[in-house]
């Protein structure tokens, strides 16, 4: 459970906040560390096949030119082009949480874009840029490339410097994505360091986007986005004056200075929730493979069972934290994002945003498409999927799955039938035998 609470003062526009916080909930007793050099990992030393790594090939065989564009870009937008991330996913922290914090204040936020299996960080004048890169069998990866131009451009693995704050309970003590909501100063320095709250789709908005913009309208929703806590004789008391429902960030910043200016909140709450199913799909597999190699996976069917539980309920957003007034961004993401993965027949598709109850329509993680997904040793991928059809079914009709509703669930099924390859073959018996349910989702 978090354990920071809020007082609001209305009439002042200020939040007080308490000074310390936990990662995430209970995950440091259900997730204990795991060695990074046990043999079925081998997390350093590994062969890779992630975006960043086959790009690199490409660049050394010639096949890929990164272009630079000497200034204020340098290969931005080249290496966005070739990892197939969109500007529009553009997000801004300001808050000094990143190696190269010395560069980054409210006045000069960091800029990050992502898609399904890559995410990049670009800092104003920053000495490299930081990319993050999900392997089907590792996990996340993390490299940095130079600013300065360079004949071959190359990246770097930085484990040592990133596994700091990205093998935490709060990434189940595996190498994993981690968006934080902190407290921050006028200069974007976290009033208490270390304490930020971990934040992923179960986290209440009211908690979330500390230390950064946030572009978009929430209604009567006050969170911490857009925010600082000026006074350091009150360094719990964020001013959230004129800091709500922004649709502009101009007044803010030099937005020129970015490939757009904004910090689109429907790009960040798709985050948020993607970081942890990589980390829950990333510690499944990686458990399953240890237990594989070490002959034991008749003895680890308790724990796999425990596994594939936690990765279905996060994936049918079970514990999703709701929407309770409607959510619009700003920019194309909200256009865009829907496009990107398989529609059924009647052109639904599981990225599909709802925005107005919930994060999106079809209550199952479109990162069942994923890579990573695919990549789970199939001991793993067979509990899940046994798990998911369980619950669309109406087999498993329990109180934690109550926020499905039976259209939901036959929704969800006929989508996946119709556009997810491999599905085991009792998928489609059962349903070609049930009776089909009205679609009334909104």
């Amino acid at each position: 459970m978090h354990l920071i609470s809020a007082a609001l003062v209305g009439s002042l526009g200020l939040i007080a906040l308490a000074g310390t916080a936990q990662a995430a909930r209970d995950d440091a007793d259900d997730y204990p560390y795991l060695p990074l050099d046990h043999p079925a990992l081998q997390y350093a030393e590994h062969p890779t096949n992630d975006p960043v790594s086959r790009l690199q090939v490409q660049i050394d065989q010639g096949q890929v030119k990164l272009d630079y564009e000497p200034g204020r870009w340098g290969y931005l937008r080249s290496l966005l082009k070739h990892l197939q991330i969109d500007v529009d996913s553009q997000m801004l922290v300001f808050s000094k949480t990143s190696f190269q914090a010395q560069k980054i204040s409210p006045k000069r936020p960091r800029a990050l874009y992502f898609n399904d299996n890559a995410a990049v960080g670009f800092v104003q004048d920053g000495e490299v840029m930081e990319v993050a890169s999900l392997d089907p069998t590792q996990g996340v990866l993390f490299y940095s490339l130079d600013i300065q131009k360079s004949q071959t451009p190359r990246f770097v693995r930085r484990d040592s410097e990133c596994l700091r704050c990205h093998l935490i309970p709060g990434t189940l003590n595996v190498p994993g994505l981690v968006v934080s909501s902190v407290i921050p100063s006028s200069d974007g320095s976290p009033r208490f360091p270390g304490a930020g709250v971990i934040i992923d789709g179960r986290s209440p908005l009211s908690e979330r986007w500390g230390g950064w913009y946030v572009s978009g309208t929430t209604g009567a929703l006050e969170h911490r986005g857009n925010a600082v806590a000026p006074d350091p004789l009150r360094p719990d008391m964020l001013d959230l004056r004129d800091s709500q429902n922004l649709t502009s960030l101009a007044k803010r910043f030099d937005t020129s200075a970015y490939l757009t200016g904004m910090s689109d909140i429907v790009a960040l709450l798709t985050l948020e929730h993607q970081t942890r199913m990589v980390n829950l799909m990333t510690r499944l597999g990686w458990e399953t493979r240890a237990a594989m190699q070490n002959g034991k996976l008749e003895d680890f069917r308790e724990r796999l069972d425990f596994l594939a539980e936690q990765t279905a309920l996060y994936m049918l957003f079970a514990d999703e934290a709701p929407i309770k007034d409607p959510i619009t961004g700003v920019s194309d993401f909200v256009k865009n994002f829907p496009k990107r993965g398989p529609r059924d027949k009647q052109g639904r598709s599981l990225r599909d945003f709802d925005l107005s109850r919930r994060l999106f329509r079809y209550p199952l993680s479109y990162m069942i498409y994923s890579d990573a997904f695919e990549g789970l040793p199939e001991a793993a991928k067979q509990r899940v999927y046994r798990r998911l059809h369980e619950v669309l079914t109406g087999k498993d009709t329990s109180e934690k799955f109550a926020c499905l509703s039976a259209e939901d669930r036959r929704a969800v099924l006929d989508i996946l039938i119709e556009t997810k390859p491999n599905l085991p073959g009792y998928w489609r018996t059962s349903h070609a035998a049930a009776p089909a349910v009205r679609n009334t989702a909104p």
